[in-house]
């Protein structure tokens, strides 16, 4: 287990890794199971005959796909930046010394991390508007998975912080830094190098969150998906194209993740070598001169 998957959860022990094992077993065979019999009956009803997956080999058809994949990637970018700066100031104020602060960002946190992001959106599409907060459509998906999303990320950047070593920070006290720089100079490069990964999960399903989008009728890849279906009357055929390209860009995402990992895994052996290879510190009390 890596250092920040030791970060979020306890490493399992023999019972509960054994099963882990007996259920992935069990929950592989039961998708295998059901990959099989949506082919038989996919098969058996036509649906995987080359005439139906014909527009497809079309560029008009991947090309209104990709614009609905664009607009997808372009509210997942500004939702991302913008959660995880407000997440970042959330975890910040979670930690404060000023109890007030600390009060209002724990709240927060606690009451839309238990929200669904759907009825969010319902209020910034049917409430707000009536107060004369009528966002455009882009913003009325962006603005509530901000706010659902802020909430995860600043659990994140908390923990990452919570679980470096105090001595960090005393250390950075003790150079005559003042609290704010021990945490912009010191606590935070660590802490955002740990959880790169952890944050890079939470991007893809911040991703996987933006297909609400066609509640608001935002044209990101699954509602241009779901114009396209009517369209063609390819149903099927569409949703499983879609389903690729969500499968495709998430594994990706998921790979840039697991490279992140290893590099910081690299980079953390290396420092901890460079720091073993350092000479014992002289104690005054403790010389043997």
């Amino acid at each position: 287990m890596n250092q920040t998957q030791q970060i979020l959860f306890d490493e399992p022990g023999p019972r509960a890794r054994r099963r882990i094992r007996i259920a992935t077993v069990l929950g592989a065979i039961l998708l295998a199971g059901a990959a099989v019999g949506a082919v038989y009956q996919f098969a058996s009803h036509g649906e995987l005959t080359a005439a139906r997956w014909e527009p497809f080999t079309t560029w008009p058809i991947w090309r209104y796909l990709l614009n609905g994949l664009w607009a997808t990637v372009r509210a997942a970018a500004a939702t991302a930046v913008l959660s995880a700066t407000l997440g970042l100031l959330l975890a910040l104020g979670r930690l404060s010394t000023h109890r007030p602060l600390r009060w209002l960002a724990g709240a927060y946190v606690e009451i839309f991390r238990t929200v669904p992001t759907l009825l969010l959106i319902y209020v910034t599409l049917f409430a707000l508007p009536q107060y004369g907060m009528n966002f455009p459509l882009f913003w009325k998906l962006v603005v509530p998975l901000v706010v659902s999303n802020s909430a995860a990320f600043a659990e994140i950047f908390r923990a990452g912080i919570l679980a470096l070593d105090r001595g960090q920070t005393e250390a950075g006290l003790a150079v005559g830094l003042r609290r704010g720089q021990v945490m912009a100079l010191v606590v935070l490069p660590q802490a955002l190098l740990q959880l790169t990964p952890s944050l890079v999960s939470q991007l893809v399903g911040l991703l996987k969150d933006t297909s609400l989008g066609f509640v608001v009728s935002y044209t990101e890849l699954l509602y241009s998906g779901q114009v396209l279906s009517s369209y063609t009357h390819l149903l099927i055929q569409t949703f499983l194209v879609v389903a690729l390209i969500y499968l495709v860009v998430n594994a990706s995402l998921s790979k840039f993740a697991r490279v992140l990992q290893a590099r910081n895994g690299r980079f953390g052996g290396r420092r901890g070598r460079r720091t073993a290879d350092l000479p014992p510190p002289l104690i005054e009390g403790n010389s043997t001169r």
